[in-house]
């Protein structure tokens, strides 16, 4: 066994070589009358052959209103039925299906669909309290290559056309169907999926029908999945999770997903386990905590669940401890990645043992290639040394939509993409992630690796949720900060935090400054937003002098 921490993922099984579309039909031929997706706020349920049925009316509409392949068909809207559809037909089409960040408002919206050149727009009328419609008119004129609006439901503002008359022009066009189809390459791209950069605007990483097929399969793999697995699915569509990890995951395995509503709620959510039969459930740590905590938990049966994915952030211990134990999930499993690898390249087992899944992201997938890296020198490090994580294989994405830079940047002339997140192999090959690299806390000289505090801070009786963040400091460049969520009825207070540190971590560890908080900023898909508990922290502690000193 190598003592540098370099690893790849043997399989038996080899790597599918085929369309969306085709892997589809090939579904629909051996499944066709089992359920393959249920909406229930909808009112929707489809059987494979119902699927594949509406799937081609949708692409054939497509067809009869010029899309041509290549072209960008922008998808807008919360979780729904037509997101499957629409995800489906634009793969047999060999369009190329833009997700666009449910939350996003106008000046994001302008960016993503002008640098992408979406020349279709398939959006909701609104979500929540944001009128869509009203965002779209407003960037519309800045668009010259944004063509036709196709709005989900019944009607449509002037200029905008309604779902249903999109569909009228389904009638016939099969011959022209077969024919795009016969054209399409699965090495093809087929999706630009925006990534939530810190800074700046988000990059669309573009990925081919070869990079999420596979990598939706092998998620499923790792599950165990069987056309009898039945997924909650109330993570976000438009986000690599619920698309990849959700949608081709189980359409891969023959599987049924269950949508539970537009956007995620945990006594929805609990409420579809019991009704639906669930055996599978999705989330990020923030929703399995809102579930777990939710004061009608213990009046919903979930014994028919046994396993999912938490993933999308840092898994903390406890939190996974609480949902093997209460929500009856034996062989719920990590998973770790990033858009720009399809998104999975690690993976806890079902069997694998307790600790492991509580301590590490897994093993490497199947195909994957992964190393660590020092990110000064860039040379392998040794095993159990921290360094950056690089990852290679058929999961790396084609590169950023027109821009090259970023692409350079992020992928290197042997093909590894550069994840930016601090990690350390152990003998067995299995990854524990540190942190972020532009997290990572230097503390008077000292590494300081925020995930490491939090898990500590987990422990302590009183809290419910934990993020710890850098800030600026005059003497030793940075200080620990902690910003923490309490259970209901603790009294803990900042100092007795502080307290219950001493003598249990080092010294140099202890947070500085603790915040009692009952929120955190985050993104539409449960991300804590670092940089923002960054710059808050700073406003608060009046640290603007601090952050305005020059480090070596």
């Amino acid at each position: 066994m190598s003592d540098i921490s370099y690893t790849h993922g043997p399989s038996s099984s080899p790597l599918i070589g085929s369309t969306i579309g085709a892997y589809l039909d090939r579904v629909t031929a051996e499944h066709g009358s089992a359920e393959a997706v249920v909406s229930l706020k909808q009112g929707v349920r489809y059987t494979y052959t119902e699927l594949h049925e509406e799937v081609e009316r949708v692409a054939r509409a497509l067809l009869a209103h010029g899309v041509e392949k290549g072209d960008r068909v922008g998808i807008w809207s919360s979780n729904n039925v037509e997101w499957v559809l629409v995800q489906y037909a634009t793969a047999k089409i060999g369009a190329i299906l833009v997700n666009i960040n449910p939350a996003y408002r106008t000046h994001e919206l302008k960016y993503v669909l002008d640098q992408s050149g979406v020349s279709l727009l398939i959006a909701a009328p609104g979500f929540r309290k944001t009128d869509y419609t009203a965002m779209i008119e407003e960037v519309r004129p800045e668009l010259p290559e944004l063509g036709e609006v196709v709005i989900l439901g019944p009607d449509a503002p002037a200029g905008m056309v309604p779902w249903s008359r999109l569909l009228d022009g389904a009638e016939g066009g099969v011959d022209e169907l077969r024919k795009r189809e016969s054209t399409l390459e699965f090495d093809d791209p087929i999706n630009v999926q925006y990534t939530s950069g810190t800074t700046g605007f988000p990059k669309g990483a573009t990925l081919s029908h070869h990079n999420i097929l596979n990598n939706g399969y092998y998620i499923g793999e790792r599950m165990r999945l069987t056309s009898e697995d039945r997924v909650c699915l109330p993570v976000p569509f438009y986000h690599c999770f619920g698309m990849v990890g959700g949608s081709l995951a189980f359409m891969t395995h023959g599987a049924t997903v269950v949508i539970p509503g537009e956007a995620f709620d945990a006594e929805t959510c609990l409420r579809t386990v019991q009704e639906e039969a669930c055996t599978t459930l999705y989330g990020v740590p923030t929703m399995f905590i809102a579930m777990l905590d939710h004061p009608e938990f213990d009046a919903y049966r979930l014994d028919s669940l046994r396993t999912g994915i938490m993933a999308g952030a840092p898994c903390p211990v406890e939190v996974m401890r609480r949902v093997i134990d209460r929500m009856h999930m034996p062989e719920v499993t990590i998973a770790y990645g990033m858009t720009e690898t399809s998104p999975v390249s690690f993976q806890s087992e079902v069997d694998d043992d307790i600790d492991v899944r509580v301590s590490t992201v897994g093993s490497v997938h199947p195909h994957v290639e992964a190393k660590i890296i020092d990110p000064e020198t860039r040379r392998v490090v040794r095993r159990g040394t921290a360094g950056e994580l690089c990852t290679r294989g058929y999961l790396v994405m084609l590169g950023y939509w027109n821009n090259e830079e970023a692409t350079r940047e992020a992928v290197d002339d042997a093909g590894w993409m550069h994840t930016g997140d601090l990690a350390a192999m152990r003998d067995d090959g299995y990854v524990n992630i540190v942190g972020r690299i532009k997290d990572m806390i230097i503390r008077g000289g000292e590494n300081v690796y925020p995930r490491e505090i939090e898990e500590f801070l987990y422990t302590h009786p009183g809290i419910m949720e934990v993020q710890v963040v850098g800030v600026p400091d005059v003497k030793y460049g940075e200080a620990v900060c902690a910003w923490v969520q309490l259970k209901d009825g603790s009294d803990s207070t900042e100092d007795e935090i502080r307290e219950y540190c001493r003598g249990k971590i080092a010294t140099f560890k202890i947070p500085q400054y603790v915040k009692i908080t009952n929120d955190f900023p985050m993104t539409v898909t449960g991300k804590v937003q670092k940089f923002k508990m960054r710059e808050v922290s700073i406003a608060e502690l009046h640290l603007e002098q601090a952050a305005g000193t020059r480090t070596a």
